[in-house]
């Protein structure tokens, strides 16, 4: 078996295993340090889960079978005709101790002609979380699918290949969560582990000179943290914490670490019923390090695999890219006027320089949510993937491109708490380079979903500055910047009691810090009409179009058309 039917393999179990679990409702958790609202923390949902109103579950399986034309219309102007078939599953849990959501899609295509080639894909995305003792400990599960295509300046773009030249990226995270009393002390705690994998060609389009694309093999991800904490007028009149972190990641690219451990203590001064000053102040040692590429003994050049990655020199010693040891220290506000609005503002001095990150959710009513999030950390591919995940909602319902079942950039949250969670995950996947780097970015996205139909917002800047050891294959990404400015948007509704529609857009401007790579540009935007035929069999019909506008290479434009029938069970 190789090892991309092998993970096929293993993605679909545990897709399957998650799907019959019984995810929870995780008790909301303030740990310094952590991302905006801090990873997994699903807020208050008592007003969106269920709770109080009996449990609820909904499974969908289905099976569909379509015919898709695609046209090319730049660089060439080849027809390609396909037929599908494909399986999947779209289920929700929400309860008192037991909350989550899973859409999972296997498609099989089949080509007509020679050069219409077969391929098969698996996308999903899953996120539960499930109570092992009641309000106190929970466990929790986070789990991506997604193909794309990857540019030579490390930008990834959806929907323009469906042949084995596209990129699959896998992302999953498992720990607990700890929430709970010691007297007057609040005890919070979490362990996660993360893997993140991509399954890319070794055909990755490059310019003449440029080196090759250094796009992530694997990694793994240990996140931990522990703070123990008491509330103003419990028993002092302000509140007092302390805490302990450690976050390492290893890329298996040139062997490259992020080490990550830090203590601090913490203190809150209440200002109003509702408004409140944080202030906290500790000591953190980081260390960034990698290996250099093997070396041929002959040309001296580095030395590729045969998927085109640099085959890492296991016997070279470790090179230090980046450490910083001291003080470090916060400050902010933090006000909630109600359980339906949150705002967290700070500044910080971490990694030896400052930094700003914050949220703002609010929902003003019960089928509207409104978040908007800073972020600052120092980072890799498959960590900032997998904090992403564990920010997804836990109640959403995954929005597919109709013409090849591909996840969009957003999901659509049922709920609408204010939670400060975001259900974007485009502006993450928008370049899968293996260097470590510093992200700092905004993203903003407005939901509603309401009886006849939804829409949803999503936007965001990202930048990244790369970190690497001078003097090695990588070294020329060291201090360059990446910058991704990012739009999703959906809108689907119910024309009648028997036929609807859904529109979909989305964009990237990627400007790349590789001189030789260059920048590019990439649109898409798609339209589906749905009617139904039967209680479960039902017919759609969807056209679209995709284009990557690219300074270094030819640009690419492609237009599809769909017509197809799903039968749900």
């Amino acid at each position: 078996m190789t090892m991309k039917s092998c993970l096929l393999t293993r993605f679909a179990a545990l897709s399957a295993i998650l799907a019959a679990c019984s995810p929870l409702a995780l008790h909301a958790q303030e740990l310094p340090y952590d991302d905006v609202a801090g990873e997994g923390d699903s807020g208050d949902v008592s007003d969106s889960t269920g709770v109080g109103r009996g449990p609820r579950v909904t499974v969908s399986p289905y099976i569909e079978a379509s015919q898709v034309l695609l046209a090319e219309l730049s660089p060439g102007s080849e027809t390609l005709t396909y037929s599908s078939l494909a399986a999947g599953i779209d289920a929700s849990f929400a309860g008192r101790n037991n909350q989550g959501s899973v859409s999972v899609r296997y498609e099989r295509r089949f080509g007509w002609g020679k050069k219409a080639a077969d391929s098969d894909t698996l996308s999903g995305i899953a996120r539960f979380q499930t109570a092992v003792v009641p309000r106190t400990l929970n466990f929790e599960v986070g789990a991506l699918a997604a193909r794309s295509s990857v540019e030579n300046n490390g930008s990834t773009v959806s929907g323009l290949e469906f042949d084995d030249s596209a990129t699959q990226v896998y992302s999953a995270y498992a720990g607990p969560s700890l929430a709970t009393r010691m007297g007057d002390v609040a005890v919070n705690g979490h362990y996660y582990f993360g893997y993140t994998r991509v399954d890319s060609p070794n055909a990755i389009a490059v310019v003449p000179g440029q080196n090759p694309v250094d796009v992530l093999d694997d990694a793994t991800r240990h996140n931990a943290e522990l703070h123990f904490g008491t509330k103003a007028g419990e028993p002092l009149p302000v509140g007092i914490g302390a805490g302990v972190g450690w976050n390492r990641e290893d890329i298996s690219n040139l062997d490259q670490r992020i080490n990550d451990f830090h203590a601090r203590g913490d203190v809150a001064v209440p200002l109003t019923s509702d408004l409140q000053l944080v202030a906290g102040v500790g000591w953190e040692k980081v260390e960034v390090s990698s290996r250099d590429a093997l070396r041929d003994t002959v040309t001296g050049l580095p030395v590729l695999d045969s998927n085109g990655r640099y085959v890492t020199d296991s016997s070279a010693p470790r090179q230090i890219a980046f450490e910083s040891e001291g003080l470090i220290w916060d400050a902010g506000v933090m006000w909630r006027p109600s359980k339906r609005t949150v705002l967290e503002a700070h500044v910080a001095r971490r990694y030896g320089y400052t930094n700003y990150y914050g949220s703002f959710a609010y929902a003003p009513s019960a089928r509207t949510s409104i978040n908007i999030s800073a972020y600052d950390s120092l980072t890799s591919f498959g960590g900032m993937l997998n904090k992403a995940l564990a920010n997804l909602p836990t109640d959403f319902e995954a929005v597919r491109n109709p013409l090849n079942g591909d996840l969009g950039g957003c999901v659509a949250a049922r709920g609408s708490v204010a939670s400060g969670q975001s259900g974007c995950l485009i502006g993450v996947l928008g370049s899968v380079r293996s260097a470590v780097f510093r992200g700092r970015g905004v993203m903003a996205s407005v939901g509603y979903t309401g009886s006849r139909f939804g829409y949803g917002v999503g936007a965001g800047y990202d930048r990244r500055r790369f970190i690497a050891v001078p003097g090695t294959v990588l070294g020329v990404t060291n201090l360059t910047i990446d910058e991704n400015i990012w739009l999703a948007a959906y809108l689907n509704g119910k024309l009648d009691a028997n036929s609807s529609i859904g529109l979909g857009a989305w964009a990237n401007w990627y400007q790349s810090g590789d001189a030789l790579a260059g920048n590019s540009n990439a649109v898409g935007a798609t339209a589906s009409y749905n009617r139904s035929i039967t209680s479960r069999l039902s017919a759609t019909a969807a056209l679209g179009i995709t284009g990557v506008n690219r300074e270094a290479l030819a640009d690419i434009w492609t237009a599809q058309a769909l017509a197809g029938v799903r039968y749900s069970f």
